[in-house]
């Protein structure tokens, strides 16, 4: 069913062309975007503005060979070197890389390309195993070797031909280590820093994917969530970010949290580009699947005529994000969607039943990952390699939840069986009655708030709520840019129901159309004003 909808989605996603065709069109795509300028070098020469390509155009570019992937990667590796050290998301590039480009551009040349990301370059978060390259959750626990095999999903971008060009920084554990954690941190690779600016938060665990593409260091990478780690990076770095239904993408070989929640899924500049490495990491991005060149006309005409959309305005995350909201709402009725305020039900219950949860089933599924590499065999181990390792304790000490989760009830308990069932059945209606009672498409709630300092001595405190419900539902939710509080990018989480991954994509790319939000980074030092900590995982 999923891939069905996949199918039909990317036919959608369209047939028009924003780069194929006239010269005009060409010329257009052609021209150097706003924002901070790339710095010279590979990515000048290519013809193409690496902040707002997409991969179709791309593809266009390569099928008609005014573009090369080998050329492409070096534009992006030679960012990687220029422009990442201001903040800090990319832990290593793949030796690899330039290989896996030439292999892609002899398939081009054949005319016997593997799908719509042959020869795409993507970042792989850290808690991602990819084999023969270090794969460590952000933790020197698992940084003496890398995994032996790929997990399933690396193994699905090879075979739909992307180019594993490195792997990102993340929030050492995905946030799951410490009661007070800073966002971006980890022992591995230090703190990752806001391409807005630089003193303020990426948001965690996926920080490094986000910040890299708002960076243009990539074209999509992937990211993880348990609860909000996703779609929370993505807001605060002002690029689109999928949490897809959960069991759309293969959790194998991806360090856990959680099985009941925990699912990989695309990150990028544009909502297209999520949509066809969803395909590619659910199995349906090969060469049978449909390469769309954008968002077609009718998206952009009338994609949000006739929609109704919840607005779930949340004005605890403060009077700039929810004028921002205000201001989509706007937008979103202009364009025909009809806008009415919700309020989902349940969430101090699933607030109140998630955290004690998560902490029996990491502790199972921490367990059975150790178990397969080298390192710490169980987390046991894992507490006493972090006690005896001063490098691991530079930001903050703790490892509070680490503790907790080896004295937490074991899954089997009646207890803890009873607790998991209540919040699957109260977070899928929070969700189900909203969109039911209301006739709803989706929810929209704000993704996040304006990024805080990054303070090691403070670290984050507190949990962004709109993430939660589809988060333990098991449902999807997309975060597209919304708009800025200042400089700082805000996001509109957008929620629908269970396996409604398809769908969601489709809303999506017309609320990012109307929206117009992106902006590009300007690398600032430092803005004034502040947000109190806020975290995800």
């Amino acid at each position: 069913m999923v891939k069905r909808r996949m199918a039909a989605l990317l036919a959608v996603l369209v047939t028009g062309s924003l780069v194929t065709g006239t010269p005009e069109l060409r010329a257009e795509a052609a021209e150097p975007g706003g924002g901070a300028a790339p710095p010279a070098g590979p990515a000048a020469a290519l013809g193409v503005d690496l902040d707002t390509v997409t991969i179709p155009e791309l593809q266009d570019r390569m099928a008609d060979g005014s573009l090369t992937s080998l050329a492409l990667t070096r534009a992006y590796l030679h960012r990687i070197k220029t422009v990442d050290p201001k903040i800090n998301s990319v832990l290593r590039t793949d030796p690899t890389a330039l290989r896996q480009a030439a292999a892609s551009d002899v398939r081009h040349r054949r005319g016997a390309t593997l799908g719509p990301l042959d020869g795409i370059p993507v970042l792989v978060k850290d808690n991602v195993n990819t084999r023969g390259l270090l794969s460590t959750a952000g933790s020197l626990a698992l940084a003496g070797s890398p995994p032996a095999r790929d997990a399933t999903l690396v193994t699905r971008l090879r075979e739909a031909g992307a180019v594993i060009l490195g792997k990102t920084n993340l929030s050492e554990w995905a946030n799951f280590r410490s009661t007070k954690p800073t966002s971006g941190w980890s022992a591995v690779g230090g703190q990752t820093r806001n391409p807005y600016v630089l003193d303020r938060n990426p948001c965690g665990s996926s920080s490094g994917s986000a910040a890299a593409l708002a960076a243009s260091l990539s074209q999509v990478a992937i990211g993880t969530e348990t609860d909000g780690s996703i779609v929370c990076p993505a807001g605060m770095n002002g690029v689109a970010g999928l949490k897809p239904s959960l069991g759309v993408v293969s959790g194998d070989g991806v360090v856990p949290i959680s099985a009941e929640q925990d699912t990989a899924g695309p990150m990028a500049r544009n909502v297209t580009d999520v949509a066809l490495t969803l395909a590619a990491l659910s199995g349906d991005g090969t060469r049978h699947a449909t390469a769309p060149a954008g968002v077609d006309e009718a998206a952009r005409a009338g994609g949000l005529r006739g929609k109704r959309i919840g607005l779930w305005r949340l004005p605890e995350l403060g009077p700039g994000v929810d004028a921002v909201m205000t201001r989509t709402a706007a937008k979103l009725r202009a364009a025909g969607a009809q806008v009415v305020e919700v309020t989902p039900p349940y969430q101090k219950r699933l607030a109140e039943l998630e955290f004690p949860a998560l902490l029996s089933e990491f502790h199972r599924d921490i367990d059975a990952y150790l178990a397969t590499r080298k390192g710490p065999r169980d987390l046991a181990g894992l507490i006493e390699f972090t006690r005896s390792h001063p490098a691991e304790q530079t930001c903050f000490p703790g490892q509070e939840l680490f503790e907790q989760a080896l004295a937490a009830p074991p899954t089997t308990d009646p207890k803890y069986r009873a607790m998991r069932a209540e919040l699957k059945d109260l977070s899928r209606r929070s969700i189900d009655e909203t969109l039911a009672a209301h006739r709803l498409d989706a929810i929209a709630a704000p993704t996040n708030p304006p990024a805080w300092t990054t303070d090691c001595a403070r670290g984050d405190n507190d949990v962004i709520p709109s993430s939660t419900p589809a988060a333990v539902a098991g449902y999807p939710s997309l975060s597209v840019p919304a708009g800025s509080v200042g400089e700082l990018p805000v996001g509109v989480l957008l929620t629908a129901g269970n396996h409604q991954d398809a769908e969601l994509l489709s809303l999506g790319a017309a609320v990012e159309h109307r929206l117009d939000a992106w902006k590009a980074p300007r690398y600032l030092p430092t803005v004034g004003g502040g947000w109190g900590p806020v975290t995800s995982r």
